[in-house]
């Protein structure tokens, strides 16, 4: 059973910076893909960033230049870096495991485990 537990949401200020963690239960990260996905309430959840075992790195066009998916596998740990951070990126953040090699990254059902979700609230 893989456990993602989520850290580092928080309210900020239009144009600040945050950055989330995602700590792993057993040795997957660098062994599988991970993701970050939003969701806004009254939204559907959507793709943010993910980074594959190859170390491949996908984003969502919103946060093209802003945000950065790393990883450290010793640290069994994920994160996803939020600068410039805008009203828009207001949601609740999961971070997200694909242990199956479904190889859909950017796709909310290409992940097997989620976490609980931090919120993320950004002033404007």
């Amino acid at each position: 059973q893989v456990q993602l537990v989520e850290s580092g949401g928080g309210l900020v200020q239009a144009g600040g910076s945050l950055r989330l963690s995602c700590a792993a239960s057993g040795r997957i990260v660098g062994r599988y893909a991970m993701g970050w996905f939003h969701q806004a309430p009254g939204k559907e959840r959507e793709f943010v960033a993910a980074i594959t075992s190859t170390t491949d790195t996908y984003y969502a066009d919103s946060v093209k230049g802003r945000f950065t998916i790393s990883r450290d596998n010793a640290k069994n740990t994920v994160y996803l870096q939020m600068n410039s951070l805008k009203p828009e990126d207001t949601a609740v953040y999961y971070c997200a495991a694909d242990i199956s090699y479904r190889g859909s990254p950017v796709w909310v059902g290409g992940y097997d485990y989620w976490g609980q979700g931090t919120q993320v609230t950004v002033s404007s």
